[in-house]
Order: C-alpha cells, then structure tokens, then sequence
C-alpha cells in the first residue's frame, strides 16, 4: 500500500512520516510554492511528493482524492474545512473513505477499525488527510500514533 497525503500540517505529515519510518510508499500532489500552514514543505525531506502547478489547497485536496483508492480523514471534533470537503469529494468521485474523529474513539479503537477498514477494501493508494496542527492542538501525535500502529501490521513493500 501506498500512502499519499497532500503535506499539511498535523495529520497529513503524520502520515507521511510514519510512513517513512516504516519505510513505506509514500507521495502525494501539493500545492504550488510547497504551501503549508508552517512555510514550503521541505523537498529534502519529503521527496516523493509532487508540487502542482496551482497554489490553492482545494486542487491538492481534489487530486490526492482522485488519485488514491481509499481515503482515510481525521479529525479531532467535528468534521469541517479541508477535511469536510475531502470527504465530499471521495463521495464526488465514488471513492471508499473512512472519518476517524479521534474526540470519539480512543488510539486504540481507531488501529483496531483502521484495519477492519484496510483488509475489508485492501487499497493499493491510500489518501491520509485531516485536520491540521493550529486547528485541532495535537492531532498529529494522535494520528502518528495510530497510523504507525496499523501500518506496522499492514503486508507491504519497501518503497
């Protein structure tokens, strides 16, 4: 499995950066100029990301949907903003997703339905998205934490 992730802040990096600890597959489309909410994403370190030719988020958000088999949108309280309108696209373009609001499940809970989720679909590309750091305090240690859990027990292959 593949992840990509359009490289914001809180859960987008989280999944980026537990997949290359895992040493995972990982890329994504962002933003033209690198955008996110803490400057330029940084190519050193993530190099497998592909900057678009547009600037605005929504493009991203719309590509990395499109592109991916599944998307997998946290959220730590009510679903809104970018997320929100990610879900809308997975639903726009008939794509499997799963919300995980991390106010309502435990880390625990959410590894446990996260890999319900992936064995029942098995994507080959998995879209990570969510909330970002300044709106939800602490996301991404939360989805750090899970996605590193689920990954870990996940068959893959070394990018």
């Amino acid at each position: 499995m593949k992840i990509i992730s359009g490289g914001q802040t809180g859960a987008d990096r989280a999944a980026l950066n537990a997949a290359i600890e895992l040493e995972m597959d990982y890329g994504g489309s962002i933003p033209k100029g690198k955008l996110a909410e803490d400057g330029p994403i940084d190519s050193e370190k993530y190099p497998h990301l592909t900057e678009l030719e547009e600037g605005e988020y929504i493009v991203r958000t719309r590509k990395n949907v499109i592109d991916a088999d599944a998307t997998l949108a946290f959220t730590d309280g009510a679903l809104r903003g970018g997320t929100k309108k990610t879900i809308e696209f997975a639903k726009e373009y008939k794509k499997q997703y799963l919300h995980v609001d991390l106010q309502k499940v435990s880390v625990e809970d959410a590894m446990v339905a996260i890999t319900a989720w992936l064995n029942m679909i098995k994507p080959q590309i998995l879209n990570v998205a969510g909330s970002r750091e300044s709106s939800a305090p602490g996301i991404y240690s939360k989805v750090y934490e899970v996605l590193k859990g689920v990954f870990q027990k996940a068959p893959r292959e070394k990018r």
